[in-house]
């Protein structure tokens, strides 16, 4: 179910990119927004800090159970600001894309930028590439046959039930993140010198330090240490779960490519991604991340765009008899599920 892709003689792939590149560079949609992106930034962080200001206002109360639900939602739209500063669709210059990252992962959300930046970045170049993409890594859960048979005890447990726990499991997901950053930051590697390169050392620990803190000290001095732990636990679990649901639609279910296939960029990133259609609410909720095939193909472009790019997108892709795909929300989830379910196939006879 990993196969299904698109072989056509190299010597006529290697301008179909630069074709496409082309008409969209035509229509304007790689020019960036700055303007608008001050908007989001500003409106988004507004909601974020306008939740927290309720949040102390509110004091000792188990309504603050509620509240975290509503933090959650909150945070993970201040991620996705962070994810497009890491792909420069804000601004032209670096600096000021840094720095957006650096506040909305390190600061606000307790993410590592760097260490985020540099795994996105390695799952932009090899999507779905399970030696090379570190999204579909074996880990807890597994992408591929070759992944199942290596499993091992509870993993092993674990892989023949694995589409039954994805949901539940995404209920971690913070955590794991939280987690990842803090081991990319301060983690060392055995012969000395860190586990990961990362520009801005000292400045992400020290944000990471001062939100860890931050965060700490307004549950405790708001609420009773009981409520702040649930409010913790279910701000952590939902945001966790947010992003889970938006990423998993995007190439959970699609082609896995390996090293014996000739694939050009435009295929590469095109036949291992997912659309998920919908309207501008679904475009905001899921931070553009439903228009992932439009993303992966260019990645700096402002998320705005997306949108206007995607019938260009379509109607070229048919040019070239490259399949394109889209579907639903629920479907997208079907199929991701499937796949998990396909995968641990072999260990359920065992």
């Amino acid at each position: 179910m990993t196969r299904s892709l698109v072989a056509e003689p190299p010597a006529r792939r290697g301008s179909d990119y630069s074709e496409l590149s082309r008409r969209i560079r035509a229509a304007g949609l790689l020019t960036r927004r700055p303007g608008r992106y001050l908007t989001r930034i500003v409106l988004t962080f507004g909601v974020w800090l306008a939740v927290w200001a309720v949040v102390v206002q509110v004091g000792d109360s188990w309504l603050q159970v509620g509240l975290a639900a509503v933090l959650a939602v909150a945070t993970t739209q201040v991620a996705f600001l962070g994810h497009d500063a890491g792909h420069r669709q804000m601004f032209r210059r670096r600096g000021p894309s840094e720095l957006v990252g650096l506040v909305a992962g390190n600061l606000a959300v307790g993410l590592s930028y760097g260490w985020w930046v540099d795994k996105h970045n390695r799952h932009h170049a090899n999507p779905n590439h399970a030696d090379s993409d570190p999204d579909v890594g074996a880990g807890a859960l597994v992408w591929t046959y070759e992944q199942a048979s290596a499993t091992r005890g509870l993993g092993r447990w674990v892989a023949r039930r694995q589409a039954w726990f994805f949901f539940p499991m995404l209920l971690l997901e913070g955590l794991n993140l939280h987690v990842a950053s803090l081991r990319a930051v301060f983690g060392r590697a055995p012969g000395g010198g860190f586990v990961t390169p990362m520009r801005h050392r000292a400045v992400e620990a020290l944000l990471l330090v001062v939100h860890t803190g931050a965060y700490a000290g307004v549950l405790l001095v708001t609420m009773s240490p009981l409520k702040a732990l649930a409010f913790a636990a279910v701000h952590q679990g939902l945001w966790g779960l947010y992003m889970g649901c938006a990423f998993a639609p995007n190439h959970k279910g699609m082609p896995m490519p390996d090293g014996d296939d000739d694939l050009d960029f435009l295929r590469k990133q095109v036949l291992t991604a997912r659309n998920v259609r919908g309207s501008r609410f679904v475009d905001a909720a899921l931070g553009g991340l439903n228009l992932q095939i439009e993303h992966h193909l260019f990645p700096n472009m402002p998320r705005g765009n997306l949108r206007r790019a995607r019938p260009i997108v379509r109607a070229y892709c048919a040019e070239q008899g490259v399949p394109y795909a889209e579907t639903g929300l629920i479907d997208s989830y079907r199929q991701a599920l499937a796949h998990l379910h396909e995968v641990g196939r072999p260990l359920r006879g065992r």
